[in-house]
């Protein structure tokens, strides 16, 4: 077996030395408020591929989206928040557990026939114990669309799409999950939306829930629900800079990315991707449809008059390419792919207005949710609360990161890779032979046009880079009972 390929097995450290080596402390509960606080109500809505500068509050020139901007304005907004595996399937089972795709065996979109390990600790099942009814809508798209798993209510889908005009759902109550069945003639976010609220309505007053909404929308192929057929007609969609780098060569690029079957025009295998206005202005209705939905769960709760008993994150499971390098879809290191929104709403611990810069990630989520119900956070994973940021900037709270990406084959022919990124630097390493390297100073070059990596003014950052990624890799322990590359 080559060196390439043994970056990816199992890595012998303890969790203990993953925080030893990562600064990613095994937090417990956060809370400074007494311990008789009533659970708040928690909402959780995650997007599909939205980019973190896909909102108005992020400002965005042409995206309006108010009832996103509501949750950060009137609580924490993060600018620098990522996740740890751009594909749809990892990054939510890395939701649910806090743990990265190497410890939880959810490696890409494969195998979601097969239920999780059930040793993982597993968020909605840490919930419920605690007191709370549980509830998912929308694009599940996980391992068995996490069927296994007791919820209170289910109106969900394994597919990465979904008809959007004709979708198809499964719905389940009390544990029991009960056959797909088609619906006509709605979109399917508001279908989901709306059985989410139907459900909320029927909850006693006094009993504590977990609503996890998921959108399916802006996914390939961007459906738009009829209410906008025309929104954006004759709007400009400006190229990214590094657009027509095709055209100079693809200067500083390796040739694995520049064979990547990603490219906005040039692929047969996917139909909707043929043009950078007709991707980014389906987008974008998308996201409007997205933000209605949003809108109706803070009509619900402030109907019910609990808005502020309700702790509500928004996040996404990956970012998305609009262009960059002519580039569609996600799975990259590179920033669009790999930013994501992150908002979190709960004027009972959160300051409204807070925006933070520290880099949060996907692992954080877990221990944030179990952090606002007053629960334990669980040594086993690898992410720790957002929630002291709200009150205090911490520069210290992560300074390195570790990324991976496993999924090959793959429809967009996108090599595996991993990598670590810090405040400045970026490095990628495409798992390969022989291996491939990107470098970047993200402070410098934000936009990634100028590899350093070879660089011999660089040399010294390139090796510290190599040595923190192969120490980051280490301290995550892998199940070897999974396919590994």
């Amino acid at each position: 077996m080559n060196s390439s390929r043994r970056y990816f097995l199992q890595g012998s450290a303890a969790l203990a030395a993953a925080a030893a080596t990562t600064g990613f402390a095994q937090a417990e509960s956060h809370t400074n408020e007494s311990p008789a606080r009533k659970q708040p109500n928690l909402v959780f809505f995650m997007g599909e591929g939205q980019r973190a500068d896909a909102m108005s509050i992020a400002g965005h020139p042409l995206l309006k989206t108010p009832n996103h901007d509501r949750i950060g304005r009137e609580g924490l907004m993060f600018r620098n928040a990522f996740c740890t595996n751009a594909l749809c399937a990892p990054a939510r089972t890395v939701a649910m557990t806090g743990m990265y795709s190497r410890s939880t065996g959810m490696l890409s979109n494969e195998g979601l026939g097969k239920p999780l390990p059930s040793d993982l600790p597993f968020l909605t099942d840490m919930l419920r114990a605690a007191g709370y009814k549980i509830g998912i809508v929308g694009k599940v798209h996980a391992p068995i669309g996490f069927e296994d798993k007791h919820w209170d209510y289910y109106f969900g889908h394994n597919s990465p799409g979904n008809t959007f005009a004709n979708p198809f759902f499964k719905e389940g109550r009390d544990g029991v999950v009960g056959p797909t069945k088609q619906y006509h003639g709605i979109y399917a976010d508001d279908l989901s939306t709306d059985r989410a609220v139907q459900w909320l309505e029927s909850l006693p007053d006094d009993q504590p829930f977990c609503l996890l909404c998921w959108f399916v929308a802006p996914h390939e192929p961007f459906f738009r629900p009829r209410r906008y057929a025309n929104l954006y007609d004759g709007a400009t969609i400006p190229k990214p800079s590094t657009f027509d780098d095709d055209l100079k060569g693809w200067p500083g690029k390796p040739q694995c990315f520049i064979d990547a079957e990603n490219k906005i025009g040039t692929t047969d295998s996917h139909v909707a991707c043929g043009s950078l206005e007709g991707i980014a202005k389906n987008y974008y209705a998308g996201l409007v449809a997205c933000d209605d939905n949003i809108g109706k769960v803070f009509s619900f709760l402030e109907r019910r008059k609990i808005l502020d008993e309700t702790a509500i994150l928004h996040t996404s499971d990956h970012g998305y390419f609009l262009g960059e390098w002519r580039q569609f879809d996600k799975r990259c290191m590179h920033e669009p792919s790999l930013r994501v929104p992150m908002l979190i709403r709960y004027p009972q611990r959160i300051p409204a207005g807070t925006v933070r810069d520290e880099m949060v990630l996907d692992i954080d989520i877990a221990p944030t949710i179990l952090d606002l119900a007053g629960i334990p956070i669980p040594k086993e994973m690898h992410g720790k609360s957002m929630l002291p940021l709200a009150h205090k900037a911490d520069p210290s709270f992560r300074t390195e990161w570790y990324y991976e990406y496993f999924e090959w084959p793959n429809p967009e022919a996108v090599r595996p890779h991993r990598g670590i990124r810090t405040e400045q630097y970026k490095l990628i390493h495409y798992i390969i032979t022989p291996p491939a390297y990107e470098m970047y100073d993200i402070k410098e070059d934000p936009q990634e046009t100028k590899n350093l990596y070879g660089s011999p003014a660089h040399s010294k950052i390139q090796s510290h880079l190599l040595e923190r990624l192969d120490a980051l890799q280490q301290g995550l322990p892998t199940r070897v009972e999974q396919k590994q590359l």
